[in-house]
């Protein structure tokens, strides 16, 4: 433990971020992380290495929390940069966009404010990647074994890096023209920059892990084919489906999937072609549907296109400001929350439904039809259902409007239907440890939970390698997620 009093000496603190009218001028990152210097020592020392680090059941790869915070508290960032890397592949991902769960799980969050894991993941990696300490993860010999993984998301990157490191040789397909699927096309830049993805992606070339970009397997490339030319094959190709709103007026012009809107103004940004019709928001009335991460998403790049105004709605209550008492404490809190996003302006309204899109005699948007709803509780084993409220349905006048309202599962058809891969009722890859119905074909991630976090992906990513590795070698050497390892001792 670095400083047995730190908990009771520093308050939680986190790094300023650039005025609101500075960082709506483009799409970079705006934390100043840089700035905030010898703070993150005094942040580091309020950790208690508690006697059980619940923190480590929080984070859904068991990071050795604890450790790698009393390493920075002695200003020893090789070590802690070996602690974390050792259970996570991605804290320069996590650092930036994980909701952290583990912070929630905090013991001293009981009472105080919570460690700042996060912000220390993040200065942990940026000081790994400056002072030379993230190497390549190169396998000192090699099995023989070949494994495709279709699909370059965090699931797909964390299994191709593990199943490397053990020595199998990966190839790994991506149907667009460069790696990281909804890590580099669905999170806005200023929250992780291409550029962050490109220095892990060219780390991991080094090693040896071969990509395939324009390889949309089930598509241009028969998956069949695949299946003949390697001993396994994983798929991770993400929840890729949307949530649709089938109301009247759903086709009019100006009605987007939240991906259409995020993907493109990242090939915007980055100057990259635009696969669609320009999708842009500037002095336009917008409104998104769902509130989330994604329509939060929507709300902050809408604002840097220089919106007339933003409406966020949500169909369900507003959250509590506190931690109710269905999601105690160690567990992650339904509350409200504002992200960065929300600070830079924007209506927020909940209870809403969306009845119908109105548009113009050309065919465009014009305005939306919404209503008030309450929510009542029905018998314990039962959903809580909705009523509208009366004389309070009204049109608002909007130009363009973002369904962001999640992911429901993969799409069946391409890879899957070629490899007449079975699903579950929700639509997912139906797996038993991670191995498809298909002998050698493996799933994970997103394409095998349904939607959820990075962080979770990872560990999805990770696990599956050690199956896949089990597989083909008999048994594992990769490494287990360290607080399963715990709790088993």
């Amino acid at each position: 433990m670095g400083k047995v009093t730190g908990f009771l000496e520093f308050d939680r603190e986190l790094p300023q971020k650039k005025a609101t009218k500075e960082r709506l001028k483009d799409n970079k990152e705006f934390v100043l992380n840089e700035a905030f210097g010898e703070k993150i020592i005094e942040q580091a020392a309020r950790c208690m290495n508690c006697g059980v680090p619940f923190c480590h059941n929080g984070c859904p790869i068991g990071n050795l929390i604890p450790e790698f915070n009393d390493a920075v508290y002695h200003a020893r960032f090789d070590e802690a940069w070996d602690i974390l890397s050792a259970t996570n592949n991605f804290p320069e991902f996590t650092g930036r966009v994980c909701p952290a769960p583990c912070e929630s799980a905090c013991v001293l969050g009981i009472n105080q404010s919570p460690i700042t894991i996060c912000n220390i993941e993040k200065t942990i990696t940026e000081t790994a990647y400056q002072k030379g300490y993230a190497k390549p993860k190169t396998p000192t010999s090699r099995t023989g074994k070949k494994v495709a993984i279709i699909g370059s998301g965090p699931a797909g990157l964390a299994a191709a890096e593990q199943l490397n490191s053990a020595g199998h040789f990966v190839h790994l397909f991506e149907r667009d023209e460069k790696m990281g699927g909804l890590l580099r096309f669905g999170i806005p830049d200023f929250k992780l920059g291409m550029d962050i993805i490109d220095r892990k992606i060219d780390l991991m070339a080094q090693a040896g892990i071969e990509f395939i970009n324009h390889a949309h397997v089930g598509v241009d490339i028969n998956a069949l084919e695949l299946r003949e030319d390697f001993d396994v094959i994983l798929l991770t190709g993400g929840a890729t489906v949307p949530r649709n709103l089938p109301i009247p007026g759903r086709d009019l012009n100006g009605v987007y999937f939240a991906m259409e809107f995020l993907s493109q103004n990242n090939r915007r940004a980055n100057d990259m072609p635009l696969k669609t019709a320009p999708i842009h928001a500037k002095d336009k009335k917008v409104l998104v549907i769902g509130g989330g991460d994604t329509g939060s998403d929507c709300v902050g790049t809408a604002n840097r296109h220089g919106a007339k105004s933003v409406t966020q709605v949500e169909i369900m209550p507003v959250p509590p400001h506190t931690r109710p008492e269905s999601t105690p404490w160690p567990h992650y809190p339904a509350i409200m929350r504002t992200s960065t996003s929300h600070e830079e302006g924007g209506e927020r309204h909940w209870n809403i439904l969306t009845k119908a899109f109105i548009g113009d005699e050309n065919g465009h948007l014009s305005a939306v039809r919404l209503v008030d709803i309450e929510w009542k509780k029905t018998a314990q084993d039962k959903p809580p259902s909705f009523h509208e409220i009366k004389n309070t349905e009204r049109e608002i006048p909007c130009d363009m409007a973002f369904l962001a309202m999640g992911f429901l599962h993969p799409e069946p058809h391409g890879v899957l239907a070629q490899l007449n891969i079975a699903l579950d009722e929700q639509g997912n890859v139906a797996t038993q440890n991670y191995q498809t119905n298909q002998k050698g074909i493996f799933a994970a991630g997103d394409m095998r939970t349904g939607q959820s976090l990075v962080v979770r992906c990872i560990n999805e990513g990770r696990e599956c390698a050690r199956a896949i590795d089990t597989y083909l070698m008999g048994d594992s050497n990769l490494e287990a997620k360290a607080s399963s390892l715990m709790l088993s001792d």
